[in-house]
């Protein structure tokens, strides 16, 4: 599918998509479509309000579709997305080869959004399904969409949003596979070759590799699978970059529970289990294909969680690349696991002047926060405010928790100098995130984001649950607007 930018609407465009913001202009924007296509304004205002996504089908006499969307009032750029990519899922099986979208109503800014939402209405969620695939000759390789904008920057907005979109339908896929196609290997294989299509370094630190440095909290999970773990570290630097940041994603490609297994409810949505490294994979790309002039440093530490002979035990006591112990009470506390060794890696290697880390942590999150926000935990106000600053303006919500240390009492251990689990059922990730911050070395500039009801949640894009890619544009905000 090519994308082009276009000042002239063409007289011949079969199809044309005019999108409407609930603003004072609205009456204006629509009475000037109505006679550009002779139309009844009347009839049109009066079934159209332009309330977020509404859309609107009529044809014009020279018998040109006019599709009407509505974005709502002040609408976000997650809005903006959600309404095309509705549009265009619902109407892709009606839609030619060529569309023409008119954004001359809309900022510059949104039309990155505008390009974002109209690619992903044509991800192909049918992965693995071997009936002959349907194709929608919008969606197709000689498939178009025109911009219509009189924008100066125009070309530019609508190359960053198909590079942002390639990019997020990537992650789609990598979250909606399943298990048995989605090992701790084929995670580090993404890895180098997304590094090599865009030139940033990736290493490889494989089972030998983690045990001669010591990584045991992620050898410990990963031991009772067939699939060995591994660390994947990723690094982008541009000649311009004044900040080094290091973002630390959990890997955990499926999630039995392990000894302390899972209920068969739902557990085959555990294949989402790495929604954190995913986030990081798909930033770590965006910040290279788009040159951003950071220092970016990516660390996933992968594995699996299975249940076997081998698998580490409640009430075992483990090591950690810290060097400090740790006391196992639950083996489904198996992310904060792995992703202690991946954040101590990260201050003792790289020391970073901010870190983030991403992970699909706890179900206390969801209880709290539901399938619409992200827990962040951070002591750094500052932080605090540019993370949500960002997610204020992708639309992909985060809400500030607790960081209190009179929540150290939950990890405290008789035996060990941690335990990974309190043991009671209330406040879940916040004690999750008091272990994780055992393994900072107390960085002044750190931010946990548990991200386990928005990284695979319920969706209006797939029949059941799918991939969002959480994270990945509310990273890019963040690290295109530090301070």
């Amino acid at each position: 599918m090519k994308i082009n930018h276009i000042s002239q609407l063409n007289s011949n465009a079969k199809v044309v998509i005019f999108s409407f913001l609930q603003d004072a202009y609205f009456e204006n924007h629509l009475q000037k479509v109505s006679s550009d296509f002779e139309l009844n304004f009347d009839l049109l205002h009066q079934d159209f309000k332009a309330d977020l996504k509404e859309f609107q089908v009529v044809y014009s006499p020279q018998n040109q579709k006019v599709i009407l969307l509505g974005l709502g009032k002040n609408p976000n750029s997650s809005d903006v997305i959600k309404a095309f990519r509705t549009l265009f899922l619902k109407q892709k099986s009606k839609l030619p080869n060529e569309v023409t979208i008119d954004v001359q109503n809309l900022s510059e800014t949104m039309i990155e959004y505008v390009v974002i939402g109209s690619m992903l209405g044509g991800y192909d969620l049918d992965l693995y399904k071997t009936e002959d695939k349907k194709t929608f000759p919008v969606f197709e390789k000689e498939g178009i969409i025109n911009i219509l904008s009189t924008s100066e920057n125009a070309e530019k907005s609508i190359i960053r949003g198909k590079a942002i979109s390639k990019t997020q339908m990537q992650i789609f896929d990598l979250m909606n596979a399943p298990a048995n196609k989605k090992t701790p290997y084929t995670l580090s294989k993404w890895a180098v070759d997304s590094g090599k299509k865009f030139n940033y370094s990736v290493t490889i630190l494989e089972k030998q590799q983690l045990k001669s440095q010591k990584l045991d909290a992620l050898l410990a999970v990963g031991q009772g699978s067939e699939h060995p773990p591994v660390l994947i570290i990723m690094e982008y630097k541009s000649p311009e970059a004044k900040q080094k940041i290091g973002l630390v994603g959990k890997g955990v490609t499926f999630d039995t529970g392990g000894i302390s297994i899972k209920s068969s409810t739902n557990l085959h949505l555990m294949k989402s289990d790495m929604g954190g490294a995913a986030a990081v994979f798909g930033t770590i790309e965006l910040a290279a294909k788009l040159k951003l002039p950071v220092h970016l440093i990516g660390i996933v530490p992968a594995c699996e969680n299975s249940v076997d002979g081998k698998s580490f035990k409640p009430s075992d006591v483990i090591g950690s690349y810290s060097g400090k112990t740790i006391e196992i009470i639950d083996t489904d506390a198996e992310g904060r696991l792995i992703l202690a060794d991946g954040l101590n890696y990260m201050v003792k290697n790289y020391n970073p002047d901010v870190m983030i880390d991403l992970a699909t942590l706890t179900g206390s999150c969801v209880a709290t926060l539901g399938y619409h926000a992200a827990g962040m935990f951070t002591n750094n106000d500052n932080l605090a405010q540019n993370l949500t600053k960002a997610a204020d303006q992708t639309g992909e919500r985060l809400w500030r928790l607790p960081l209190w240390d009179i929540y150290k009492e939950d990890i405290t251990s008789d035996i060990a100098d941690v335990r990974n689990y309190s043991g009671k059922p209330m406040a879940g990730a916040i004690s999750a995130t008091k272990f994780l911050e055992v393994f900072t070395e107390n960085h002044q500039n750190w931010a946990h984001l548990d991200i386990a009801g928005t990284a695979f949640g319920d969706t209006e894009f797939a029949p059941q649950r799918a991939g969002t890619s959480f994270g990945v544009r509310l990273l890019l905000e963040f690290l295109e607007n530090m301070d």
